[in-house]
């Protein structure tokens, strides 16, 4: 039995065209080519009921990366639940710098804090596979995902469960070359939890519940005694926070304290270096 077509399907949505058309080749499990070309052609109806089902849910809110039940991050496809943070491009740049830092170390030692669906701490592992990645999370849930996005994308990275540092109790205390961290950072009475595809995300990957720096200070407080000579911490922040991070690590003893812009010009990370 055969249904709609996609250029009906795609026109009646109420969605945008390429959010819709992204659906629709999931939906569909066809290429974008081929629902270009074949636009016309009736679909199949499991398809057709498959796509308005995420039609209608998109309506109402709910992320694309959900719905698809997965989201692109440094050319990798991570799998994302409910259970974690969305990943967004431009925590790319927290990856990045933090690969920076390690140019040039031989099997450094990496840690990444509050590590959702894994997204860093992988990216990280799979860019430098002689590092020693550990990742962890107060969210056995969360790991799980994080756990089974190294599996399928071949990174070797050790999953820890508890909060910040007191997820390490249990490992060897082995200094660290670069600590990251994409820790929750919104204020707790911050008109955007309730707006767009924060509705869905887990609210304690988003908000410390307090002023929204609580888990930044707890963090770079904590941070140097788990860190090498020389070695690094950088933390992914909100727009207006740059300069409150910094003073943080200027209290905390660290050297070279500095932000980083994101592409939209945004003081996205801070960091700084251990002095040894």
């Amino acid at each position: 039995m055969t249904g709609s077509c996609a250029r009906e399907l795609i026109a009646s949505s109420g969605l945008p065209r390429p959010e819709a058309g992204l659906l629709l080749q999931r939906a569909a499990r066809v290429s974008r080519t081929w629902l270009i070309a074949h636009d016309d052609e009736p679909l199949p109806e499991d398809a057709v009921r498959r796509f308005q089902d995420w039609a209608a849910r998109r309506r109402a809110g709910e992320p694309v990366a959900y719905l698809l039940g997965e989201r692109e991050f440094m050319s990798h496809a991570f799998t994302v639940t409910p259970a974690v943070l969305i990943p967004r491009p431009e925590t790319e740049l927290l990856v990045e710098t933090a690969l920076a830092h390690l140019a040039g170390r031989h099997a450094p030692r990496v840690l990444d804090l509050g590590t959702g669906s894994g997204a860093i701490a992988v990216s990280i592992a799979l860019a430098r596979p002689d590092a020693h990645v550990t990742a962890t999370d107060s969210s056995a849930e969360a790991l799980a995902v994080a756990a089974g996005n190294a599996r399928r994308l071949g990174a070797r990275v050790d999953f820890r469960q508890g909060s910040w540092y007191d997820a390490l109790r249990d490992t060897p205390a082995l200094p660290f070359d670069v600590i990251v961290s994409n820790p929750p950072y919104i204020a707790s009475g911050d008109v955007h939890l309730s707006q767009g595809d924060l509705r869905f995300e887990p609210p304690q990957a988003l908000t410390d519940r307090a002023d929204g720096l609580q888990a930044l200070r707890a963090i770079a407080s904590g941070a140097r005694p788990h860190l090498a000579p020389g070695g690094a911490l950088w933390m992914e922040h909100g727009w207006d926070q740059a300069e409150d991070v910094r003073d943080m690590l200027r209290t905390g003893g660290f050297q070279e304290v500095a932000s980083r812009r994101d592409l939209a010009g945004i003081e996205r990370i801070s960091g700084g270096e251990h002095p040894g």
